[in-house]
This record gives C-alpha cells, structure tokens and sequence, in this order.
C-alpha cells in the first residue's frame, strides 16, 4: 500500500527550513536569505519516491508577533501544524538554546502528530556539542541542508510515519502553487539580496500583469514600499539598483519557467503596508481570524 501525507516544516526564523525543503524536493521552491523571516506564506513542495508521497509544508518562522503580517506569518505556521501528519521541527544547532515546539509555538496542549528533530547546520559543530545534543535528544537526526548530510536518513524514517494513503497529487507534481506566486517571489528574493538593515521587512512584490502566450513572456511586477525614503534605497542612483534587481531577477525567472522574459519592474510607496489588513489581502496574505471565519 502506498503512504502519503503532510509533513509540516517548522522552527525559528533562519533555522534553515527552506534550504531544506529545497533539497528534499529538488527544486527551487522557497525563497532563501540569510535575512530572517524571508518566508512569509506557507509553501507547498511536494516529493514523490517510490511507493511514498510527501506533501512539505514550509512556514514562516515561528516568532512572537509584533505587527499584522507577523500574525499573518504565525498563523499560516500553525494552521500548518495543526494540518500535519508528522511534523519537522527544524533547529539551527549552533543555537544556544533548543526550544521545545509545544513552547516555541504558544500551544495550549500538544500536537497530534508526531515531531521529528533535525538539527540543522550541524556541519557547523565540534564533536563534544554534538554529543551534548544527541544525549538531550536521542531519537533527533543531525543533518546539514546545505551539503544535504543525514538528509536521506531522516527522509526514510519519515517515509514510514506517514499514513498508507493513495498519492495525493499527480507524480510529477512538485508543488500546489501558481508559476505567478513563484515569479513574485524570485522578485522579492531579488530584492532582498540587495538591500540591508529594516528594508526587506517592508518590501512586498505584487505581479500586475502575466502575458503567457507572447514570447517573450511579458511580466509587470510592483515592490511595494512603505517609505519614499525606502523606494530611493531600491532604486538607488540613477536608477542603477532597480535595473540590477531586474536583470537578476529576469535571470531567475527564464530558468524557472524556461522561456525568455520581460520583466518590467516597478517601485511603489504603500503606507503601513505590514499593518494594514486590506493590503495583507491584497498580497495574498491571510490573518488567524480569517482562516475560522
């Protein structure tokens, strides 16, 4: 009998939980940075090997909310959670401190699913820390996305937790997500590899318009800023930042979809975006309160 089921990904911000989804499903999938919360939605990779369908979910970090999108971000991490049939805990194991999930998560009473532990980064450690971990947590798996160390391993013992289930999805399928979501990501990505300090927090990247049928395909993509100060930082002198996240970003694109793009891109100032729950709906973000309504 076949197995498939969800496997939700979670942690910290910057545990290294999209690298990882990355690497099991083999695709490009969730944007990554050495920024922390560059993930913002959750997003669906799918792996299908054999006779066992995994459905990854990667979420936000899970973090104590300070503004509208930050609830927006914890929310879509524990709707996740509570969808799992077994549960990633992903933590950066050159952290201090290692957080029980049921704690780092706020709940109120213990997941129904099963938690597995990976310790990512672990390439990172010396031989004594790792044995201090393995000794705390003796059934966690010691792995490096990164490199893909202990990767396969952790994958088989996660194969045979999930349910026996019909597959899901079609086989070749490697997400549930539209090509425009992945294009408005990249973008974003983009971006972010480009700026420092508080900006990346306020950028937001829209895709206005999808021309599919003409060669080459034709994309308008917003940022959206919350500042004026901001769109004078992403465009940068003489307009020489905007056109590099372009041309950088155009590059991506073509590889992602395989076909030749104009991306035309664009800057635009929305005041308070992060707080405004309109433009958190017009982003494709949803608030907690939305998802039981």
């Amino acid at each position: 009998m076949p197995r498939a089921g969800i496997v939700t990904v979670v942690g910290k911000p910057n545990a290294g939980k999209s690298t990882l989804l990355n690497r099991i499903v083999g695709e490009k999938l969730s944007i990554v940075s050495a920024k922390p919360q560059s993930t913002r939605n959750r997003i669906v990779g799918i792996r299908t090997t054999g006779d066992v369908q995994m459905i990854l979910f990667d979420t936000p970090g899970l973090l104590n909310p300070r503004y509208s999108l930050q609830e927006s971000m914890r929310g879509a991490a524990i709707a996740a959670l509570n969808e799992a049939d077994v549960v990633l805990h992903v933590v950066d194991a050159t952290d201090d401190t290692v957080d029980d999930l049921t704690a780092l998560a706020m709940l109120d009473r213990p997941l129904r699913a099963p938690v597995v532990v990976a310790f990512n980064k672990s390439d990172l450690l010396n031989v004594s820390r790792v044995e201090g971990l393995a000794a705390k947590w003796p059934t966690a798996h010691f792995i490096s996305a990164t490199r893909g160390t202990g990767v396969a391993e952790m994958l088989e013992r996660i194969d045979q937790m999930l349910p026996e289930s019909p597959f899901l999805y079609p086989e070749d399928e490697v997400s549930t997500q539209s090509v425009r979501f992945f294009v408005s990501e990249l973008v974003r990505e983009t971006a972010l590899e480009q700026v420092e300090d508080e900006l990346p927090y306020s950028i937001a990247c829209e895709i206005e318009e999808f021309r599919e049928a003409q060669s080459p395909v034709y994309i308008r993509a917003v940022l959206h800023v919350e500042r004026d100060s901001q769109k004078r930082i992403l465009i940068g002198a003489g307009g020489q930042r905007i056109r590099e996240i372009g041309k950088t970003a155009r590059h991506k694109v073509e590889s992602f979809i395989g076909s030749p793009v104009y991306l035309d891109l664009w800057v635009k100032v929305l005041p308070n975006w992060r707080r405004d729950r309109n433009a958190l709906h017009r982003f494709g973000y949803s608030l907690p309160e939305d998802r039981s309504s």
